[in-house]
């Protein structure tokens, strides 16, 4: 993916967080035993990317862990509780990176966060904490040992010129309009920026503003990823049901964004199996409202899309997830024009014809490609 492939590998790539690299090498300096680094802010911003960029750049063993993976003391224990007190055998020296710490802050983290300080107090290499909210009323002991440093919201200009660099290199021709638009909508995130230019350049080498059409207002996204963490954190089928009426977005729509998360925020195999069992039971039900025309169907589709996933879980999980676009609505929207043109055709065929489009694409189109082929 382009975020893996762009993302800075040294220092001196960092966009527009110049004074926050300085007061980061200006902490490494002055690092003593017994304190950490907690770096904040919204996703994208560059966080991780600027510690695997600083350990790359000195030859350092990168020691990562990320938190929401990994919520017990025994489990943070195993990963870096012995890398933080012994030698590295091939690099210069060790960083330890914690990554989305504030996922520690949860009922069944059985001593996460006592584990973690306990680390920090006895590290003989420097440990860099990232959080999206430290403020969590929860993370208030580990706070105490550590350095905050705030990570700002990338200027739409800076991410705009990132961009377009990206598509010099990729050899893609994009409308100006397009990248502004692209980075004003990520609001600062340019993980968010990149995977939205890959998505619009997918299978092409030229980018109009007719193409931004496939992306969504990045407000109304924020209203979805809002939704699902509420069906996924929800107890009750009218808690979850709640969740969708209040969406912007279709049942439909929101059916494939559920979907495409549930192995996402679960992680026991049994819970998994289980919501998608209730997602398959819904599809019945949506292609029965499809096909018969059943509307009346629609309220039991979202009980069980929502409160079947819902209460497929255990118990809530306090990690934090980083929630992804569906690859089904993904693909239609770079389709988009192809389909366009598609259904205009069968249209003008359907006239010529006398018959419905379904007819013609099933019946006819077949044999008019044959015909195509043929003659090329």
């Amino acid at each position: 993916m382009w975020v893996e492939k762009y993302k800075p590998k040294s220092l001196r790539e960092f966009v527009n967080q110049r004074e926050t690299l300085k007061k980061f090498l200006a902490w490494i300096k002055r690092w003593k035993p017994g304190k950490a680094l907690l770096l904040y802010g919204i996703p994208g911003s560059g966080k991780t990317a600027l510690v695997e960029a600083y350990a790359a750049e000195h030859r350092l063993d990168l020691i990562q862990l990320n938190a929401s993976d990994y919520r017990t003391a025994q489990r943070i224990k195993e990963v870096i509780g012995s890398s933080a007190k012994q030698q590295p055998l091939f690099k210069k020296g060790k960083i330890i990176m914690i990554d989305e710490v504030d996922g520690l802050a949860g009922g069944e983290d059985r001593g996460g966060i006592g584990e973690v300080i306990k680390i920090i107090k006895t590290s003989q290499y420097p440990i860099v904490l990232t959080a999206n909210n430290p403020w969590d009323s929860r993370l208030r002991s580990l706070r105490s040992h550590c350095t905050l440093l705030e990570f700002k919201e990338i200027d739409a200009y800076e991410i705009e010129r990132r961009l377009q660099e990206i598509c010099d290199a990729e050899g893609i021709e994009a409308d100006p309009t397009v990248l502004k638009q692209v980075a004003r909508q990520a609001a600062g995130d340019l993980r968010s920026a990149i995977n939205d230019l890959e998505a619009l350049a997918q299978g092409r080498k030229r980018v109009t503003a007719e193409d931004i059409e496939v992306l969504s207002c990045r407000k109304r996204e924020e209203s979805v990823f809002n939704t699902l963490k509420t069906i996924f954190k929800a107890r009750t089928i009218a808690e979850a049901r709640l969740a969708i009426g209040a969406a912007e977005k279709d049942p439909d729509e929101i059916f494939w964004w559920i979907e495409n998360n549930v192995s996402v925020e679960y992680e026991r195999p049994e819970e998994i199996a289980a919501a998608f069992d209730a997602l398959s039971k819904a599809d019945i039900l949506r292609q029965r409202i499809l096909r018969k025309q059943h509307w009346r169907l629609k309220a039991y589709m979202v009980d069980v899309m929502a409160g079947g996933v819902a209460l497929a879980k255990q118990r809530p999980y306090s990690k934090y997830t980083h929630y992804q676009y569906p690859r089904k609505l993904r693909i239609l929207g770079t389709t988009k024009a192809v389909r366009k043109e598609e259904k205009e055709q069968l249209l003008e065929l359907s006239k010529r014809l006398h018959c419905s489009t379904a007819k013609v694409r099933k019946e006819f189109l077949p044999f008019l490609r044959i015909i195509e082929v043929g003659k090329n």
